[in-house]
């Protein structure tokens, strides 16, 4: 009668070599886990079979581009927010339609010229 019991009636002892059993049946019995996993997507490089370096090297490019992606993204809502506020502006009369007009052709000029620069650096990646 030395251990206590705890509240489900279970004592100490067994619940502390019962969680401390928990991982090592997760490790020794893995493959009921692993079985429903889907197969991972090699990157967009496809380098041979057994080629780490290459493998890593085509993720870091494939998640560049993404970032790339996101920029752009980014840069193009940050100009239609720009645009919104301008129009909105303009229609208060607090800016001329002018502005409108010029931050129109200028947001343009500068989305065009970010997506090459980004097509021009996925080239390089």
């Amino acid at each position: 009668m030395g251990t206590s019991n705890t509240k489900s009636g279970f004592s100490k002892k067994s619940v502390v070599i019962s969680k401390s059993l928990s991982p090592v049946v997760a490790v020794l019995f893995p493959l009921p886990l692993w079985a429903a996993l889907p197969t991972p997507v090699a990157p967009s490089t496809a380098p041979p079979a057994g080629d780490w370096i290459g493998l890593i090297q085509g993720y870091i490019k494939d998640g560049g581009l993404v970032l790339g992606l996101a920029i752009a993204v980014l840069g193009f809502l940050w100009i239609a927010y720009l645009g919104f506020a301008k129009f909105n502006e303009a229609r208060q009369g607090k800016a001329e339609w002018a502005e409108v007009g010029v931050l129109g052709i200028v947001g343009a000029i500068v989305l065009i010229f970010a997506s090459y620069l980004l097509t021009e650096a996925a080239g390089v990646i």
